[in-house]
């Protein structure tokens, strides 16, 4: 009898440069925002913008952000997905072959996928790690994988990890992960403020369902922990109307009143330069600015025992039949 081929999994989050340096981020950029799902503007009239202003002026700032963030490992981001690649793939065994690809960057999607189905897998589990849908994240994984698979004569089978904005075991990988870094403070924070990425107001009126599913994410988390959860959000750019309330002017306010404050980031699989240089660095700071006092910034859920938990509890319910 001939043995089963192997399954696949590849962990696709957003990506990062591959060094903290201008002529690094601007390639990363170029990629990141020449995609149609992220700026939903025409490129006749984006495109120069992004060459002609953009890309000459953003990555200097960029690069000296992803600088204060950077490790002997390199990227942040990039060093926590391949920590949860090498969990995985423990807690797998033999039973899959667990990869990683950036939607932007390197290793790219196409390539990991060809790079699976050289180690015999026929039939690939794509999980995007974004706990809430929009189609500037979660479906563009779904179109670059879609992309590659025109470029194919033999075909995989390939299923998709759907997001998981309430999924029970995302609201208790949440709460355990909060719970554990509040007790480890020295002081009890006031307000609890999860920060979500940002999103343009158009794409909420255009029917995308992120900001909905942000709310319930945090209800729901709200709900398990017994206290309030506020939500902001941030990382604005451009002169467009974003979500709100924006996460810069949340810190600056709770600063001015005296409040203390722990804000953490759901929405983020692992840590990166959002959070750790954004909310972290940059978020203190004009929290202190404002006159506060007490801040601290919750990890995101990464490699850590409850993150890998609810990783593996999703992949395995999606291999379902396979394995």
């Amino acid at each position: 009898m001939t043995a089963p081929s192997p399954i696949g999994v590849l962990l696709v989050n957003l990506g990062t440069p591959d060094a903290p340096e201008p002529k690094a981020v601007r390639r990363y950029l170029a990629e990141f925002l020449s995609d149609r799902r992220v700026v939903e503007i025409p490129a006749l009239l984006w495109q120069p913008i992004l060459r002609g202003i953009i890309l000459r002026t953003r990555p200097r700032k960029s690069a000296h952000a992803y600088r204060q963030v950077w490790t002997e490992a390199g990227s942040p981001l990039a060093a926590i997905t391949q920590g949860q690649v090498a969990a995985l793939q423990t807690a797998l065994g033999g039973s899959a072959r667990v990869a990683h690809a950036m939607r932007y960057g390197q290793p790219a999607i196409g390539a990991t996928i060809d790079r699976l189905i050289a180690e015999g897998c026929e039939r690939i589990l794509v999980a995007p790690l974004y706990p809430q849908y929009s189609a500037a994240t979660t479906a563009t994984v779904v179109d670059a994988a879609g992309d590659h698979l025109k470029t194919l004569r033999r075909q995989p089978a390939l299923r998709f990890l759907p997001p998981y904005p309430c999924d029970p075991a995302y609201i208790a990988a949440l709460k355990l992960s909060v719970e554990t870094a509040l007790a480890a403070l020295d002081f009890q924070p006031d307000i609890l403020l999860a920060s979500f990425h940002g999103m343009p107001e158009r794409t909420r009126e255009l029917g995308d369902p992120y900001y909905d599913q942000c709310c319930s994410t945090a209800r729901r988390l709200a709900d398990a922990l017994g206290r309030p959860v506020e939500v902001a959000f941030q990382s604005r750019f451009g002169r467009a109307k974003w979500l709100e309330p924006a996460t810069d002017t949340v810190l600056a306010k709770l600063g001015a009143a005296g409040k203390s404050i722990a804000v953490f980031a759901p929405g983020f699989a692992a840590d990166c330069l959002e959070t750790l240089e954004e909310l972290a660095i940059r978020g203190k700071a004009e929290f202190a600015g404002a006159g506060g006092r007490d801040f601290a910034y919750l990890p995101c859920l990464n490699a850590d025992a409850p993150g890998m938990a609810l990783i593996e509890t999703m992949v395995r319910r999606e291999l379902g039949g396979w394995i």
